[in-house]
């Protein structure tokens, strides 16, 4: 069978498994901790001690509270995803057996934050590393006994890469010759002048 909200694809058999698990929630619970998941993608950090004492009736292992989440945020990231109206995913997460009261809490707190999904959704894809800062030196080798013909200086070159989901920042270092550098410089140019013509 086909769901709207996994792409018009068979629903993953992973979650299916998972769907036991949240059917042992209350509905209410299941509100409360569809708004911490919720929550985590919009890029606040879960509250696992809410989270611990939310699924502490329904005798959740640390596993169950991992796989609970992972399966809400996956709902909500694809139905955001995929455009997916609140009533289709209720009808629909009712097919894979969660209670209808379960679905629609998921699905009340999907439809009071879909805007924001799929803003944050947005954000986030086809991002690439954005450039953070460069550093770069240039570099003349005077005498060498590997090389006979000197002369020629090099540029090294590093780069400060930031991951757009993470912030983390990776450095990329290269050595270029004099000319593969001036083509570097004469391709960026060409690149931010294309960029500025687009951008007016």
């Amino acid at each position: 069978m086909r769901f709207r909200f996994c792409g018009d694809l068979d629903c993953p058999d992973w979650l299916l498994a998972e769907i036991s698990i949240l059917s042992k929630l209350t509905s209410v619970k299941m509100k409360l901790l569809c708004a911490q998941v919720i929550k985590d993608i919009l890029g606040d950090s879960i509250d696992y001690g809410k989270v611990g004492k939310l699924t502490a009736d329904a005798k959740y292992e640390d596993s169950d509270i991992k796989a609970a989440i992972a399966a809400l945020s996956f709902i909500f990231t694809s139905a955001a995803k995929h455009s997916v109206a609140g009533d289709t995913l209720d009808n629909e997460l009712q097919q894979l057996g969660l209670p209808k009261e379960n679905a629609g809490s998921v699905c009340k707190v999907y439809g009071d934050n879909i805007q924001k999904l799929t803003a944050a959704l947005n954000d986030r894809s086809l991002r690439v590393s954005t450039l953070d800062s460069v550093q770069w030196r240039v570099d003349y080798v005077l005498s060498s006994s590997a090389v006979k013909d000197i002369g020629e200086p090099s540029v090294a070159l590093q780069l400060l890469r930031k991951n757009p989901v993470t912030k983390e920042t990776t450095p990329v270092t290269f050595t270029l010759s004099q000319e593969k550098f001036r083509l570097l410089l004469r391709d960026l140019k060409q690149a931010h002048s294309t960029m500025q013509s687009l951008a007016n």
